[in-house]
């Protein structure tokens, strides 16, 4: 898709689909289920304890951090009124947290509505902006939403994206968009291109690190998307949430060699 083109207002057309998972709606249906009843099935981390209401999500291709996705959405168990999603821009450097103000957002398998009144209100307290270009070939809320889908089908979303920002900013944001019956979405990858073992490590850190509720020691070395984890734990410190590690593997373990590896990571926050 022309990135320049796209306006708020809008439909967001997939990025993704055929490249980073199936484009065929049935084939990356039984992809994401396939994932999900394997979490289901043989958990590896603690199953958290009372309601889910927020988790920690990697977003790389599907081959490659879906097992983990599939830990994180495995965990969730609606309903929710909304998916606010929080990740780190990629592609569009940018100021502050900016928030994609378009009519929708198409996947293969559904179409999520947006918030788009939320958006305004956020708007005017001058928490966020819009920066389409920013959203337009983004993919580390997009990579989620099949997830979403699966789990809890075509809920609106209020999708949002850090760029040059402090997670105390980011921070602000979460606290005036969070709503009772929200879900919040944290996409992240772990550690990028260390060898296995060091990446097995250094993650083994950034995951106690989270869960452990030390947030203010994170970096983008650790985890991409450090400020909407490090806002997460912040309002979650608050809330009196609590943190369940769910599971890790890196690329390595699913579609990788081992040379060069990224981290995922799958963390709940029960509330």
């Amino acid at each position: 898709m022309s990135s320049h083109r796209l306006q708020r207002g809008q439909p967001r057309p997939s990025a993704l689909a055929g490249r980073w998972y199936p484009g065929d709606a049935d084939t990356l249906a039984a992809t994401v289920r396939a994932h999900l009843a394997a979490a289901a099935e043989r958990p590896t981390g603690a199953l958290p304890e009372g309601p889910v209401v927020a988790v920690i999500s990697p977003h790389a291709g599907h081959i490659y951090s879906g097992p983990m996705a599939g830990r994180a959405f495995a965990a969730v168990r609606g309903p929710y009124r909304r998916v606010v999603l929080i990740g780190p821009a990629h592609r569009v450097a940018f100021h502050g947290v900016s928030a994609g103000d378009f009519a929708s957002y198409a996947i293969p398998t559904a179409t999520f509505p947006v918030d788009r009144a939320a958006i305004a209100d956020l708007e005017g307290q001058r928490l966020v902006t819009c920066v389409p270009e920013a959203h337009a070939d983004e993919h580390c809320l997009e990579i989620i939403l099949p997830f979403v889908a699966e789990a809890l089908g075509e809920v609106p979303i209020l999708p949002l994206l850090a760029s040059h920002v402090r997670s105390d900013e980011v921070e602000r944001v979460l606290e005036a968009a969070l709503r009772p019956d929200d879900l919040l979405v944290v996409s992240s990858d772990l550690s990028h291109y260390h060898p296995y073992d060091e990446a097995r490590q250094r993650d083994r850190r950034t995951l106690e690190a989270i869960v452990s509720g030390h947030g203010e020691t994170l970096r983008g070395d650790d985890a991409c998307g450090y400020l909407g984890i490090r806002a997460a734990l912040d309002v979650g410190a608050r809330r009196g949430w609590r943190r369940t590690l769910l599971g890790y593997q890196s690329s390595g373990d699913t579609a990788g060699d081992k040379d060069a590896v990224v981290g995922y990571g799958a963390v709940a926050f029960t509330g």
